[in-house]
């Protein structure tokens, strides 16, 4: 007698699953989006002072607006709408004179707050160009950066000072750079291919150090960074901190403090766990929806002419795709999820804690900023003006 044939039972296969989503709420940074107005309160990175120079203007691409940026024959920096107001000719292709940017098609002349100053095809240099305006931004110069407020005039906040970023000392200097950091301190790498909360939450995820970072691909830091710590994180008055005590094998004890302030500030400390604070600051630059860049300002030797970098990293541009296999970092593990993460299929857990955290005040700040109040951590008060950054590798006295 033959046996009757049982049905296969195949239990959480891939097929009919439902469309997945990402939370456009928290991700998305245009005009007009929930997060995009949120972000538009505060000053923004948009490019290093040295390189906006008096000879052409550059693109500029940031919260999913694209800009040009240039600096006038008299030094002043000036961030405008590159359509001009004329016919729509791109200024990119403009001619950078004394008091602004002159339109290659019929040479109108605006100045870095865009002013129409000359219209030489009209009579008497154009008597109505005192109508037009071409669309700008303000913009200031401090630490090496050209900051851009890009939000409503009536709400503009003072630009934050930065109190490691003060006083540099003899044989220091401040070094800033758009240098990938994340893809192993990489020079030819600016941007990099995910939305911006996939790298900005990883600062809350002190776990995939441990993982990552030491017992998978290899030790990238310092081997006393895989020893699993013990973490207690807290909301902070402009964001997210946590503190993360490790026990090492030399009896040392430290407690290794990393905070996250809106709208995207990421204070970390030394990677090779140097006693000390943080010596430096960093920003992860919305350019649009799926595409982010990092600023970092950091205090370093004169002698030196990048920002520290782990000898144990290599620039990923350098490496091959199965050596990306074989020792993937924070590129492969932010940008494999995805141009923006599918957050309807995550499963997270209680080593996520930080990034819920982080995901739930990002979300109050939006709110607040929808129902017409002024978002954490921007500063109308010049007594305020100065901000305090408590990240750092603090080492404990263990004879006490």
């Amino acid at each position: 007698m033959n046996a009757v044939a049982q049905p296969i039972r195949l239990f959480g296969t891939a097929y009919g699953r439902k469309p997945a989503t990402h939370d456009a709420t928290l991700t998305e940074v245009g005009p007009g989006t929930p997060c995009g107005e949120f972000m538009r309160r505060y000053w923004h990175p948009v490019g290093l002072s040295e390189r906006v120079t008096m000879e052409r203007p550059e693109r500029v691409r940031i919260l999913g607006e694209d800009l040009i940026l240039f600096r006038d024959r008299k030094g002043r920096p000036g961030l405008l709408y590159p359509r001009c107001a004329h016919r729509g000719t791109d200024l990119f292709f403009g001619r950078i004179e004394d008091e602004g940017i002159r339109c290659c098609y019929h040479g109108w002349l605006f100045s870095v707050d865009g002013q129409c100053l000359d219209q030489p095809c009209e009579k008497n240099g154009g008597e109505h160009r005192g109508k037009i305006r071409q669309p700008w931004y303000a913009v200031q110069e401090r630490y090496g950066i050209v900051w851009a407020y890009m939000g409503p005039p009536e709400k503009m906040p003072l630009l934050p000072r930065w109190d490691i970023l003060e006083d540099v000392a003899p044989g220091m200097k401040l070094h800033v750079t758009h240098s990938s950091l994340y893809a192993g301190g990489d020079d030819d790498v600016e941007l990099v291919p995910c939305n911006w909360l996939q790298e900005w939450e990883n600062v809350m995820d002190p776990f995939h150090i441990p993982v990552l970072h030491t017992s998978f691909s290899g030790v990238q830091f310092v081997p006393e960074m895989g020893v699993m710590p013990d973490v207690q994180w807290e909301y902070t008055d402009t964001g997210v901190r946590y503190s993360a005590y490790r026990k090492l094998e030399d009896g040392r004890e430290v407690d290794r403090v990393t905070a996250a302030m809106f709208p995207y500030v990421r204070m970390v400390p030394n990677v090779q766990l140097r006693h000390g604070a943080a010596s430096g600051v960093g920003w992860v630059v919305p350019v649009d929806d799926t595409t982010l860049r990092l600023c970092f300002a950091m205090k370093i030797p004169e002698s030196e002419n990048a920002l520290p970098r782990s000898p144990n990293l290599r620039p990923w541009s350098k490496m091959t795709p199965a050596e990306r296999q074989r020792f993937p970092g924070d590129w492969e593990a932010q940008v494999g999820q995805g141009p923006i993460t599918l957050h309807s299929e995550e499963h997270l857990a209680t080593s996520d804690k930080g990034v819920g955290m982080l995901r739930r005040s990002l979300l109050q700040q939006i709110k607040a900023v929808q129902q017409g109040r002024d978002p954490a951590g921007v500063i109308f008060d010049p007594a305020q003006e100065l901000v305090r950054v408590e990240a750092g590798n603090f080492f404990r006295d263990v004879a006490q």
